[in-house]
């Protein structure tokens, strides 16, 4: 296989990206020219909070030739369709055989976290010398978020390891894959509901806590039956944290503790605003630039 790589200026991606389609390529990927430079441009989004492009000040455009692709055949057409002046330099390079199984798996090491939860990808042995108190989680990445590597699924498993009450009934709202629900059940939690607004979400949590000798509800929001926990924990984004705070809240018992994430910490003061008239939230911890803020609804 060979891949069509040169770059582009940000208000050209999603024209080339169309472009080459349409002339035959396999497929298009574009992505930040100067990754790994101090150049580097963050480029993300949140429901609500889409960025304008999707795209970046310079672009690496690479496309996927078939078999018999001639290169400058199709990047000629691709000109012609995008109605541009004159194609820019471009490259051609081989693209290796690999077995993608293995080095999709050798991407996902044992991950440690706080120094006595480990995230275990199962094609993985488990780390030799492990504590009495490890709590050890397989875990298969998926199409469900949640592998165990991301800042706020670090700080949510850290507060629930060192905050869970033994005993607990706990929501995890927006599970993804389990992970948080999980280690919930690992670290003592008596019941554990898992909910997410994904129908493959909801399997892939299903399917790994089956894999952990957990017992997890999983299910859709319309499924979650009336109650309260005694610990909530919902690791989303700013905005829908926001929209879902009168909900979350009323699923909070008295004296039961409420705990998100997937906050930026220039979003902090606005998302605990947003909760303030049911529960005071302050932040537990920030990492790599997000937060995990926590409260206690009281009686």
């Amino acid at each position: 296989m060979r891949e069509l790589v040169f770059e582009c200026l940000q208000e050209q991606a999603e024209t080339w990206s169309e472009a080459l389609l349409d002339a035959g390529a396999l497929s298009v990927s574009v992505a930040d020219a100067d990754d790994g430079t101090a150049a580097e441009q963050p480029l993300y989004g949140e429901p609500g909070l889409e960025p304008d492009t999707n795209a970046w000040q310079r672009n690496r455009v690479v496309a996927l030739l078939g078999e018999d692709a001639d290169a400058g055949a199709l990047i000629a057409a691709a000109c012609g369709l995008a109605q541009l002046a004159a194609a820019p330099p471009w490259t051609v390079r081989e693209v290796p055989d690999e077995d993608w199984v293995r080095l999709t798996q050798s991407q996902f090491d044992p991950i440690a976290v706080d120094g006595r939860i480990w995230i275990v990808p199962s094609w993985h042995e488990l780390p030799q010398g492990l504590g009495e108190d490890a709590v050890c989680i397989r875990l298969d990445p998926g199409l469900a978020f949640g592998t165990g590597s991301h800042p706020t699924t670090h700080l949510c498993l850290g507060w629930l390891a060192a905050h869970l009450p033994e005993g607990s009934r706990v929501l995890d709202y927006g599970c993804g894959s389990g992970i948080l629900a999980i280690a919930a059940h690992k670290l003592g939690a008596r019941e554990v509901i898992g909910v997410d607004i994904d129908a493959q979400a909801v399997q892939s949590a299903q399917d790994n806590a089956e894999a952990n000798d957990v017992t997890l509800q999983a299910m859709l929001p319309d499924d979650l039956a009336e109650g309260e926990f005694d610990v909530v924990v919902a690791n989303i984004l700013s905005n829908p944290l926001k929209v879902l705070a009168p909900m979350l809240c009323g699923r909070v018992a008295a004296n039961g503790r409420l705990v998100l994430s997937g906050v930026l910490e220039r979003q902090a003061e606005e998302v605990a605003a947003a909760y303030a008239p049911w529960m005071a939230m302050s932040v537990w911890k920030a990492q790599d630039g997000w937060v995990c803020l926590h409260g206690v609804k009281t009686a």
